[in-house]
């Protein structure tokens, strides 16, 4: 299985189906205490692949690291990052939902013993990064959920709709 990882974080795609979100949660928060880490979930139908988790991550660990934080927890200022919005009510929705999950799980710090732990609550995909790929109906959700106008895709080479997703995030810094 192929890890994307940084010093201080690791991804891995993943399939679940949850019954009880509230359950579920506290069996990710059980794991991530007993190894001393963060598990944050994304919901990868909302996300623009790898790339996006890797954004909202980095941003989270600057904003804890200089006390310019939005929330509490880590992992709700990964979910505001991933959003790209202040509103904890809209980057909840960023996370898991009770039924089928497309995600992808992050654990911050990296810790191999918790990968163990994950493939009991979750299905890890193999290497390539099933969810990357970004369908005409994931565009124009996409779309909706960052406010991309056509016309500001008209302007860039569509090549770049990820960056303009990405750009999205970074913005959350700045509408501070």
């Amino acid at each position: 299985m192929k890890i994307k990882e940084s010093k201080l974080f690791g991804i891995r795609a993943g399939r679940c189906t949850i019954s009880d979100k509230n359950s579920f949660l506290r069996r990710l928060q059980e794991i991530a205490g007993e190894y001393e880490t963060h598990i944050i979930c994304f919901d990868a139908d909302k996300l623009a692949g790898i790339r996006h988790v890797q954004a909202a991550l980095t941003h989270a660990l600057r904003s804890f690291r200089n006390g310019t934080q939005i929330s509490n927890t880590f992992e709700m200022e990964a979910l505001l990052y991933a959003a790209g919005s202040r509103q904890t009510s809209v980057a909840s929705t960023f996370g898991l939902h009770a039924g089928g999950n497309r995600m992808y799980i992050a654990c911050c710090p990296m810790r191999d013993e918790v990968l163990r732990h994950l493939e009991g609550v979750a299905e890890l995909c193999p290497e390539k990064d099933p969810w990357e790929a970004i369908s005409s109906d994931k565009q124009a959700r996409l779309m909706e959920l960052f406010e991309i106008s056509e016309r500001e895709l008209e302007t860039t080479d569509r090549s770049a709709f990820v960056d303009l997703v990405l750009e999205r995030v970074a913005m959350l810094d700045v509408y501070r």
